[in-house]
């Protein structure tokens, strides 16, 4: 790491741990200040949150409601820069005070089977602290992730996600084999399975009653390595709360049709995130283009752009 980034790492770690110990109230009031300052100034990615909430719940919910989940992201984002400067100073002996667990018992039960566990993620809450909640439940676990480009930042979020013996693997070169060497191993390879894919990785599948391009990789996984996917989620329910939940082993789906297993599996995947995303909808990742990628193309072509109705 050249010296400039070894400044920088320096210099966010402790800005990071700054924010992280100022009083509870006042952590609470600058991240919703900050949050909503975000949602006013951030025009297109509040565009994508009010469309995408829109797309999930416009037959649901009243508007206002769909523009109050939608301030709720941008809120939600800015906590997770101060419960990370938190989490960075919590001692370990307190832990208990801040995170509980239900569904334990279904991760030990796909443990049992000897062929590693995949752990079903996505960005709900604050999904940096899933290391101190894997670590709680003594998952030995392995995050895929991909690098960031500012080399600082990359080193800073992978030493946070290491530090209680996590694993990482990267998306760049030779994921796959790496995390088939970790199932064999009986680790658990964690992936966070909500954020849209390309046409040549991806399937089209429901996602809120919409066709949404999902990556196909933990679907291959499971089906070539025989390994368990159990539902592994975290919410905050309230200042330096949260809870994780671990849900029951989804049934692999085998019909002999590759195309076809691949896109039930898939789907049921995105079921699990979409029932989430109901339970606890003012803490998913809006922000996202989630339906960015259409099964489709449009004739004549047109060039498809976030609308400016808000």
């Amino acid at each position: 790491m050249k010296v400039i980034d070894h400044i920088l790492y320096r210099a966010v770690g402790g800005l990071f741990r700054i924010l992280g110990g100022l009083p509870p109230g006042l952590r609470s009031c600058c991240a919703s200040a900050l949050g909503r300052f975000a949602f006013r100034t951030a025009r297109r990615h509040r565009r994508i949150a009010m469309d995408n909430l829109i797309t999930a719940f416009g037959n649901e919910k009243p508007r206002d409601e769909i523009h109050y989940l939608a301030q709720q992201t941008f809120v939600n984002m800015a906590r997770m820069v101060f419960e990370i400067g938190w989490s960075l100073r919590l001692p370990e002996n307190r832990y208990d005070d801040h995170f509980t667990f239900t569904g334990v018992e279904y991760y030990r039960q796909a443990e049992a089977k000897g062929k590693g566990v995949l752990l079903l993620g996505a960005h709900f809450g604050n999904w940096e602290l899933y290391p101190i909640a894997t670590y709680m439940a003594g998952v030995p676990l392995q995050i895929v992730y991909r690098p960031l480009d500012a080399p600082f930042m990359d080193r800073f979020i992978k030493d946070m996600r290491t530090r209680f013996g996590a694993g990482t693997i990267s998306t760049r070169g030779g994921a796959m084999a790496k995390i088939y060497k970790s199932l064999r191993r009986g680790e658990s390879v964690g992936l966070l399975m909500d954020q849209g894919a390309d046409f040549d990785t991806g399937v089209f599948v429901d996602f809120f009653n919409r066709r949404a391009a999902t990556n196909i990789g933990m679907a291959a996984m499971a089906l070539k390595t025989g390994a368990p996917v159990v539902p592994f989620f975290i919410a905050r329910l309230g200042n330096d709360r949260f809870h994780s939940e671990i849900g029951p082993e989804l049934p692999l789906i085998r019909t002999g049709d590759r195309t076809k297993d691949i896109e039930e599996n898939t789907q049921q995947y995105n079921d699990a995130i979409e029932a989430y995303a109901r339970k606890f909808p003012d803490q998913w990742f809006w922000v996202h283009n989630r339906w960015k990628n259409l099964p489709f193309c449009p004739w004549p072509r047109t060039n498809p752009r976030v609308s400016n109705r808000y």
